[in-house]
């Protein structure tokens, strides 16, 4: 347990996965949370005058141990969890919330903040530090510090209250995910799909004792499935399955969550004075208020749903003309597509897999970087891993000097979330003249080797890779003087133009030819398949930025007024009328696993995908007009956005990279919407 109370002795002072024991955990929030205690009441009982120094900077620097440990514990209770983690995250949760809170309510706390707040003019500050300065006001102001003491009682209620809840929340998605599995034994039901699919369904089956094969709801197991399987009622069965997950009545239902949670979000928000929860959020966003981002999804909308319902006219059509059918339901879609997509350009995933060996695409991206940022990353096994699965790598600048230890870990387990996402075990800050170092790590769910074959990747998967590497940069590159603002710790939809723009690199013939080669033969991949990657980049963007924008649309309408909301499924339906192409399916509801905006961070921030991709449509055309791997470009990359972290505000930092705001055009382009 003492393990978590000072600096870990392991090389570079990284987590000691192996010697935690479950059993340490909660008493060592207990005792950390008692060590950020005595920090803060060291700043309060300071009887000198507030400084800059002595209060904005101590608050930042504190509880150093009790972040070490909740970082560690909250990313493996996402990566590698079990029963007995997700009961203990259930106790830890209420104690970090109150304490949170503690320092949120802290009247001489605030008073000592407030002081130096008052007088900012005055003070000679860097751009960093002013940043700071109005960040922890903001965060007693906006977190309820103006508050009478009644209310501030409620808004502890309501904050504990959420953070449990949306535990379970996600909890519940995992184990529909874990519940649910498809056991064929007739082999002439896998007609259609491809014989990696099947080996990895063979080789499933046969790890529970099963004969034939099995496929889940993981996305490497489900997307081949529902992708190319030639059983129309397979294809439904499972993808319903995928539909109704925490929608099926009972003890894993997210309704009732669902609910209590908007419904405790927006008594948050009236609390402190906020029209709606995303008024309240968007007040620290690019976007500034809901009407600005309504008004952009509406004008994105209307551009894109006449390009969206002509697409849809042409998958129906193609879809009667192939097998007769005249009503498309969800369940065909990503099945026609596919089938569309090999008519039009000749190409599929099949095709592409053999040259999107996993580590070759990795090792592809190390490159990039390497070229673009000059940093290298060297696979070490002298650093503690939290899985067999997991790889552990020294990034290097081109002195030989640590930028940061990166953690890769890409292959689905039972213990292990859906979906792919970026984190951090340890940020990136300078304190008493030392420049401490990041540990970032990407979780990814891909196809796993089977007994024949290595990890051969979709392009889906590809492009994944780059996007979380993309936010990884962002990390890893930080170099900020304060922990609260280095790295990845910038607005919202300022956060996915890194993981963004780094996608782009999957589509250009110069960088794939670094990495797309074939795992037998080494060939390059063929110039042809690179045109027609490049060319189908936009195939069906009407119906995919249609669907992504449904997506905000609900986000926001749950978030942007306070409602009484009496049944989630009507709710949604009505919502998401004037995005829908294909008929509803009664016995699916999104909302209930909707867990990026229920469980993570996304909540009234959705849009930010969309946002975020007009930034990085903006910033790659930028390097397209200079060459994809130009170094002065690449430079002002990195020294404005990738190590500034949130030092500044974010369309300042755009501008002193790009030298001018984002326009739009440069999205409509490349979507093929102009």
């Amino acid at each position: 347990m003492t393990l978590f109370l000072k600096k870990f002795t392991t090389k570079y002072n990284t987590a000691p996965f192996s010697k935690i024991n479950l059993s340490d955990y909660k008493e060592a929030f207990e005792k950390t949370i008692e060590l950020a205690r005595a920090e803060i009441d060291n700043i309060v009982k300071n009887t000198e005058a507030p400084t800059f120094s002595d209060t904005i900077e101590a608050l930042d620097y504190s509880g150093e141990q009790l972040d070490r440990l909740s970082n560690i514990f909250f990313n493996l209770n996402s990566a590698e969890t079990c029963d007995e983690m997700q009961k203990i995250a259930q106790e830890v949760s209420p104690l970090i919330t109150a304490f949170s809170n503690d320092i949120a309510l802290n009247e001489d706390l605030f008073k000592r903040v407030k002081a130096v707040y008052d007088q900012k003019d005055t003070l000679t500050l860097t751009t960093e530090q002013a940043t700071l300065l109005d960040k922890k006001f903001k965060g007693f102001s906006r977190n309820g510090a103006l508050l009478n003491e009644e209310d501030k009682l409620k808004l502890r209620e309501i904050d504990t209250e959420l953070a449990k809840i949306k535990l379970t929340f996600g909890e519940n998605v995992l184990a529909e995910t874990n519940n649910y599995q498809l056991h064929i034994t007739n082999e002439t039901d896998l007609k259609g799909l491809p014989d990696g699919a099947k080996e990895m369904a063979a080789s499933l089956a046969k790890s529970k004792n099963l004969e034939g094969w099995v496929f889940t709801l993981d996305f490497p197991s489900y997307l081949p499935f529902v992708t190319y399987i030639e059983n129309r009622e397979l294809g439904k069965e499972i993808a319903i399955a995928a539909g109704k997950k925490s929608f099926q009545d009972n003890e894993l239902d997210n309704k009732e969550n669902v609910k209590r949670i908007v419904e405790l979000r927006h008594k948050r928000a009236n609390l402190l004075g906020y029209q709606s929860h995303s008024h309240f959020v968007l007040e620290e966003r690019m976007a500034q208020n809901p009407e600005k981002v309504q008004s952009f999804l509406n004008d994105l909308l209307e551009k894109a749903k006449p390009a969206a319902h002509k697409e849809f006219a042409e998958l129906t059509a193609f879809a009667k003309g192939l097998d007769g059918i005249d009503q498309l339901e969800k369940w065909d879609g990503a099945y026609y597509s596919e089938k569309l997509k090999q008519k039009l350009f000749s190409l599929d995933d099949e095709l592409l897999k053999p040259y999107f060996k996993l580590e070759n695409v990795l090792n592809g991206a190390f490159t990039i970087a390497e070229k673009l940022f000059g940093i290298t990353f060297k696979e070490v096994f002298d650093i503690d891993k939290y899985h067999e699965d997991v790889q552990t790598f020294e990034v290097l600048d081109f002195e030989g000097q640590l930028v940061a230890v990166f953690y890769s870990d890409f292959f689905p387990r039972k213990g292990k979330r859906n979906g792919a996402w970026m984190t951090s075990y340890k940020p990136q800050y300078i304190k008493d003249g030392i420049n401490e170092r990041p540990h970032v790590s990407i979780v990814c769910n891909f196809t796993p080797p089977t007994e024949t074959k290595p990890s051969l990747l979709t392009f889906n998967e590809v492009t994944t890779l780059f996007h979380e590497f993309g936010h990884a940069l962002h990390g890893m590159l930080a170099n900020t003087t304060y922990p609260s603002l280095s790295g990845t710790s910038v607005y919202w939809d300022f956060v996915e133009l890194p993981s963004q723009v780094m996608e782009n690199w999957c589509y250009e013939p110069e960088a794939l030819a670094l990495f797309a080669k074939h795992y037998e033969t080494g060939e390059i991949i063929p110039q042809d398949y690179v045109e027609k990657i490049k060319e189908s980049a936009s195939f069906l963007e009407g119906m995919a930025t249609l669907r992504q924008l449904s997506f905000g649309i609900l986000d926001m309408t749950y978030h942007g007024k306070s409602q009484t909301i009496d049944d989630v499924k009507a709710f949604e339906k009505q919502v998401m009328e004037g995005t829908s192409l294909y008929p509803d399916v009664a016995e699916n509801c999104m909302s209930t696993s909707f867990s990026h905006i229920f469980q993570g961070g996304y909540s009234s921030g959705y849009y930010s995908y969309k946002w975020a991709e007009v930034l990085d449509a903006d910033a790659f055309a930028y390097f397209q007009e200079k060459g994809i791997f130009n170094k002065e470009v690449a430079t002002k990359f990195k020294d404005n956005v990738l190590s500034k972290g949130g030092t500044e505000l974010p369309m300042e930092l755009y501008k002193k990279f790009r030298g001018q705001e984002p326009k739009v055009e440069a999205l409509l382009k490349r979507a093929g919407l102009i």
